[in-house]
C-alpha cells in the first residue's frame, strides 16, 4: 500500500493538526499494540518524549491507545531518542515510542516507533501499522481484564547515562576540558551536562530550560550561533550542540568554528581504523555528505557507501553490509557497537577520546579534511511530485550535471517532512556551484496543491 502517514522519520506535522491529533495518535498507539502483540506473555511499551508542549497530549492519548489493547505502558519522561531505543531492548519491551519532531520548532510534533531489538521499523511493519490506523474497523480491543497498566520508569534517565558513560572509550576523563554544551532546550537538558560532569569535564549548559515552548528556537544543533559565541567567551575547549531530541550533534572548536557531521565521521573513523575496531572497511553516509569525506575516506582506502537522505536509511545499509560507523552531515552519527540509532551524546564523547588523544586543540583535531564547495538550497512548492516530474525541470538538472562534469555532484530531492525541494551542488569551482543551484531554482515550475 501507498503510505501517507509514516515519513522517512515515523509521523510527523503540526500538533493538533491532522496528522498530529490525539485521535490519530491514540490509533497509532493501538495499532503498534496489536501488531507487536506476539505471543502470550504480558507485552510492554516503553514511551518517551521531548518538551514539546504538545508532549502531553500526545503522549497520553498514544497510552490510551496501548492500555486498550493490553499493552502494559513505562513512561520515560523527557529523554532522548536513543535513550528509546536503548531502554526498549534493555526493559525487554515489545515496542518503544519518542514523541518528538527532533529538530523542528515547538509547534510540530511526531511520534517514532522502535522494535523489540531497538531498531527503528522497517517500512512494511509500518505499513501494517498504518494500513490498520486507517482501519479502525479492523482494531481488537483487549477485554474489560486485560486492559494495560501505565506507570512511570523514575530512573530512565540513570539507566540512560550510565550507557553513554559506558560507550565511551575505557577510563576516559574529561578532567581538565571546558565544555560548553548546548541541549537546545529539549529532551537531552538534563543528561547531557550530566554525563559530561560524571566524567570530569568542566560544563557550561545552554538552553537547559525548557518551558514546552523553546525547544530549538535560537538552539541547538540547527541554530548554533549562540554556542559558536559562548565558546570563544568562556575560552572553552569544546562546544557541543544537540537538537531537540538529542539524536544528532555538532561540534564548535575553540576558535568558535563549527564542526559537522561529515568531519566527526572522519575522525572517528580514522581513530577506529587505528585502533582495529572499524568494520565493514569503511562508513556508511548519505548523497547529501561532502565529497571532501568521500576523498578523505579513500585516501585511507575506506570506502564511502552512500544512501537516500534519512537515518533510518543509513542504519539499513551498515546492518545489511556489516559496517559499525555511519551517519548524516546534519549530524546523526550512528555507532552500532553502541547504540541502535544515532545518539549525539555518545558521538560527542568518542569525539571528546579523538580529542584528547591527538593532543591538539579541536581547531587542528576535527579539520580532517577541506570539504568540496557545497551549496544547498530549499525551495517550497505546492506539489514537490508534480514539480520533480516536470519535463523542464528534468532538463535542468541533466544541464547542471554537465556544467559540472566529473569535478563534481547535483542533488535535488523532495524533503520527506516538509512541502520543500532541495537543490544542492558541490564541486570545485563554488562559483560554478553557486551558478548550477540557481540555474535549476529558476526553472523550477510553480506547482499549485
Amino acid at each position: 500500500m501507498s503510505r501517507s502517514l509514516f515519513g522517512t522519520d515515523g509521523v510527523r506535522g503540526r500538533a493538533n493538526s491532522e496528522p498530529m491529533t490525539a485521535d490519530i495518535a491514540m490509533r497509532i498507539g493501538m495499532a503498534a499494540g496489536q501488531v507487536f502483540s506476539r505471543g502470550s506473555h504480558r507485552h510492554r511499551v516503553v514511551v518517551g518524549k521531548d518538551t514539546r508542549l504538545s508532549g502531553y497530549m500526545i503522549e497520553q492519548a498514544l497510552t490510551a491507545g496501548f492500555l486498550s489493547v493490553g499493552m502494559d505502558v513505562l513512561l520515560l519522561g523527557p529523554l532522548p531518542t536513543p535513550a528509546v531505543g536503548f531502554l526498549t531492548r534493555s526493559m525487554r519491551a515489545d515496542v518503544g515510542v519518542m514523541v518528538s519532531a527532533s529538530h523542528n520548532p515547538y509547534e510540530d510534533n511526531g511520534i517514532k516507533l522502535f522494535g523489540p531489538d531497538g531498531f527503528k521499523l522497517s517500512d512494511a511493519v509500518e505499513a501494517a501499522i498504518e494500513e490498520l490506523v486507517l482501519s479502525p474497523e479492523k482494531m481488537q480491543l483487549a477485554p474489560a481484564s486485560a486492559i494495560g497498566r501505565a506507570k512511570r520508569l523514575d530512573d530512565s534517565d540513570g539507566r540512560y547515562i550510565e550507557a553513554v558513560k559506558a560507550s565511551a572509550a575505557r577510563g576516559l576523563g574529561l578532567s581538565g576540558l571546558k565544555i560548553v554544551v548546548d541541549c537546545a532546550n529539549g529532551a537531552a537538558y538534563k543528561v547531557a551536562p550530566t554525563v559530561l560532569w560524571e566524567l570530569g569535564a568542566e560544563v557550561i549548559p545552554l538552553a537547559v530550560s525548557p518551558d514546552g515552548f523553546n525547544i530549538n528556537r535560537d538552539c541547538g544543533s540547527t541554530h548554533p550561533g549562540l554556542l559558536q559565541e559562548r565558546v570563544v567567551m568562556h575560552g572553552a575547549d569544546l562546544g557541543i550542540a544537540l537538537d531537540g531530541d538529542a539524536d544528532r550533534v555538532v561540534l564548535a572548536c575553540e576558535k568558535g568554528r563549527l564542526i559537522d557531521g561529515d568531519q566527526l565521521m572522519a575522525v572517528i573513523a580514522d581513530q577506529w581504523q587505528r585502533d582495529g575496531r572499524l568494520a565493514g572497511g569503511g562508513v556508511v553516509a548519505t548523497v547529501m555528505s561532502n565529497l571532501g569525506l568521500e576523498r578523505y575516506l579513500g585516501a585511507r582506502k575506506l570506502g564511502l557507501a552512500r544512501t537516500q537522505v534519512g537515518d533510518r536509511y543509513v542504519l539499513e545499509r551498515m546492518r545489511a553490509d556489516g559496517f559499525n560507523l555511519g551517519g548524516e552531515q546534519s549530524g546523526h552519527i550512528i555507532m552500532t557497537d553502541h547504540a541502535t540509532t544515532g545518539d549525539g551524546l555518545m558521538a560527542a564523547l568518542q569525539a571528546l577520546a579523538a580529542l584528547i588523544k591527538s593532543g591538539k586543540p579541536a581547531s587542528e583535531t576535527f579539520r580532517a579534511f577541506d570539504p568540496v564547495p557545497q551549496l544547498l538550497k530549499n525551495v517550497r512548492v505546492g506539489d514537490a511530485n508534480a514539480a520533480m516530474a516536470a519535463p523542464s525541470m528534468i532538463a535542468a538538472i541533466a544541464a547542471a550535471e554537465a556544467r559540472l562534469g566529473g569535478s563534481g555532484r547535483v542533488l535535488v530531492r523532495k524533503s520527506g517532512t516538509e512541502p520543500l525541494i532541495r537543490v544542492m551542488a558541490e564541486g570545485d569551482d563554488s562559483d560554478l556551484v553557486r551558478s548550477v543551484v540557481d540555474q535549476i531554482i529558476d526553472t523550477m515550475p510553480q506547482v499549485p496543491e
